[in-house]
């Protein structure tokens, strides 16, 4: 088998195990909890580590903490990590709301920094990126934004590395992603294009698929977005239709997350959380006539594939 970056050093694709592909540690706003006193460290540490201990015991051995980096924390990973022995590979890329620094630079100094991180390390941390992230919502797709998905592309070339984005469903702006990423001469088989469980239109998310691309059924637990009931309906169809090879599951959740009081977040989606698929979703995927199979597709050989294919081009 291939091997990944994880936190913790290389890792064997065939260990992976039960996977949820997009879920996030930390994701701070930068430069807040490094110039205010608005957050505990040591107690977000010991709370990540319950939650984490929790999503242990319930069968999941890896997490993939897809926190592009201008949000993520790296050192609080490695601790989370360290206390809970939980899988966790994380990633390189930049979100939508491109910093300022990026703005005059060109996608090439993007990619170059992005393939360090991969091959090279994190700044100091010793640990190596495993995967690109990359963003686009309702927005759409400026000159900036573009400049990242082109990067990311680059820097996956390079590497080898997949990519897996944000987006948003409800304006179909993965089809843009794709778009970029095939004249990039990306191969689309090796990204995932993310928040496409936000659409129970199985048409689009059809399309999606059919160029190639894995897509992300990651935000259970946001029923506002769409209701958990749905969201089975939609990969129940899927499957029955012969497309279980092409999803992954995940919540897109995080154990600190800072854009919201977290007591209010608690209150809007209270199964928004890492432990709702293994104890919830699951169960009524199978109700739904998912079977065992098509779930350990999604949940564990799916994550494996993605990682096992290896090389630059």
């Amino acid at each position: 088998m291939a091997e990944v970056n994880s936190v913790s050093g290389p890792l064997d694709t065939a260990d992976l195990g039960f996977t949820l592909m997009h879920e996030h540690i930390i994701v701070q706003s930068p430069g807040v909890t490094s110039n205010f006193p608005v957050w505990d460290r040591e107690q977000e540490i010991d709370n990540a580590v319950a939650k984490v201990n929790d999503v242990m015991a319930r069968g999941v051995k890896t997490l993939v903490d897809l926190t592009p980096g201008d949000w993520r924390d790296i050192p609080f990973v490695q601790e989370v990590v360290r206390r809970t022995g939980m899988q966790v590979i994380v990633a390189t890329g930049i979100y939508y709301d491109v910093p300022r620094y990026f703005k005059g630079r060109s996608a090439d100094h993007a990619a170059e920094l992005f393939v360090r991180d991969i091959q090279e390390g994190i700044v100091d941390t010793g640990v190596n990126a495993g995967i690109i992230k990359c963003a686009a919502d309702e927005a759409g797709i400026d000159a900036q934004v573009e400049k990242m998905l082109r990067a990311a592309a680059r820097a996956h070339r390079a590497t080898g590395v997949p990519i897996s984005t944000h987006t948003h469903a409800a304006s179909q702006v993965g089809f843009k992603q794709q778009d970029i990423f095939e004249d990039e001469g990306v191969d689309l088989g090796r990204v995932i294009i993310g928040h496409s469980g936000d659409s129970d239109d199985i048409d689009f998310l059809r399309r999606l698929i059919d160029r190639g691309s894995y897509i992300g059924m990651d935000r259970f637990g946001l029923d506002m977005l769409l209701p958990t009931d749905k969201r089975v309906a939609t990969i129940a169809r899927l499957c029955e239709m012969g497309y279980a090879e092409k999803m992954v599951i995940s919540h897109d959740a995080s154990c600190y997350f800072d854009w919201y009081d977290s007591a209010l977040m608690r209150q809007a989606a209270p199964n928004w959380h890492f432990s709702f698929i293994p104890e919830v979703v699951i169960p009524a995927l199978r109700e739904a006539g998912v079977s065992d199979d098509q779930i350990r597709t999604m949940t564990e050989e799916n994550p494996r594939r993605i990682f096992e294919q290896q090389g630059a081009y």
